[in-house]
């Protein structure tokens, strides 16, 4: 064969290696999707209180039907916000980073279960609640990310307020996502939907003098947050951007463009302002593919591509251990949970703030 030929069969052997790798990904996927949406979802279950279990009041507004705590594919969002309280009890054989669903019939000894309930006729009632679990003028707000039921999203906040105590009440803005691995595009036209909701419980829960929150999302909720957020700065709401006390955001499910101009049209970003990743997020690979194979924001592999914001990016990578596709490290993985807890530890005994680049290992 001649040197041309040679060449041409190479480039042929090169193309087709191009155009079987999107169709390789897509069947992983398919196969992904259809098997998760197979499996039988977790509901949160009532038990009788048991005195060894650590009971964490949360808070919750939301869009969603209070009486549908399981997948909604496919329904109409409802309109109205809703508030209520569910008291989370978290066994005394809990551990780190896991929720323990029930097995069998529900037991607060070994389980995560809802021991009480107390629904709010409005959002007055609902912050002057809140606002009295604690002497403290801070609340914590998650917002839970693509895939997430109710129960999920409530028992998930209750690992998080049970692992790293924070002692903030805790309230969880649970926007109207499908709860179905087919329903990624209904959760991202979901998010649009729900930022007014968003906004104007932000506003509610920071009425008061010296009232503040503080932010956590995870995922495709992570691209609420910065909606949200964007949408206060373009309002001229500044008071509002002030009573923001710092912004987590874990495995953010945003395009890294995107975000640089949501970042820029918000301005002075809140503080401490902190983006969780890790480049083995397989949850965010199949994201990338859906939205035309380019990596997401929480799977950035070199700060430069945040030049110019004023953020922290912590990389998760080398403690992930497998758990829900890499795509919650920091809060499922022990050996993030311990380390995080330290570092938080570390901040607050010594006054000193956080790298704008960090990777962070495994204590010895």
């Amino acid at each position: 064969m001649s040197g041309h030929g040679v060449k041409r069969a190479q480039d042929r052997s090169q193309i087709a290696r191009w155009s079987t790798a999107p169709r390789i990904v897509s069947l992983v996927f398919i196969v992904t999707m259809v098997a998760a949406s197979c499996a039988p979802r977790n509901t949160a279950q009532r038990a009788a209180a048991h005195p060894s279990a650590r009971i964490e009041p949360i808070y919750v507004a939301t869009q969603r039907e209070l009486n549908r705590t399981g997948p909604v594919f496919g329904e109409q969002r409802p309109r109205d916000v809703n508030y209520f309280r569910a008291d989370i009890s978290v066994p005394s054989t809990h551990e780190s980073g896991l929720i323990e669903w029930p097995k069998g019939p529900p037991d607060a000894a070994t389980d995560f279960v809802v021991i009480d309930t107390q629904v709010f006729g409005n959002s007055s009632a609902f912050v002057r609640q809140v606002h009295a679990e604690t002497p403290g003028r801070e609340t914590l707000v998650f917002v839970h990310g693509y895939n997430n039921t109710l129960s999920e999203s409530m028992y998930r906040l209750a690992q998080i307020q049970t692992d790293f105590e924070t002692g903030m009440p805790s309230v969880l803005f649970s926007w109207p996502s499908a709860g179905d691995p087919r329903g990624y595009i209904y959760d991202r036209d979901s998010i649009l939907f729900s930022r007014d909701d968003l906004e104007e419980t932000l506003k509610v829960l920071t009425t008061g003098s010296g009232e503040k929150v503080f932010l956590i999302a995870h995922s495709l909720g992570s691209h609420l947050v910065m909606e949200v957020l964007r949408q206060a700065a373009q309002r001229g709401d500044r008071r509002l951007l002030n009573r923001i006390s710092g912004v987590v955001l874990m495995s953010p499910d945003i395009d890294p463009d995107l975000f640089r101009r949501q970042a820029e049209a918000i301005g002075k970003l809140p503080q401490p302002f902190f983006i969780f990743i890790s480049r083995q997020d397989r949850a965010l690979s199949l994201a990338g593919f859906l939205t035309g194979q380019k990596p997401r924001l929480g799977v950035i592999d070199a700060p430069e591509q945040m030049k110019g914001l004023d953020v922290t990016v912590v990389d998760f990578t080398e403690l992930a251990d497998g758990e829900g596709f890499n795509h919650f490290v920091p809060v499922t993985s022990p050996a993030a949970i311990t380390v995080l807890n330290g570092m938080i530890d570390q901040a607050g005994r010594r006054g000193t703030g956080f790298g704008k680049f960090m990777v962070l290992k495994a204590q010895p």
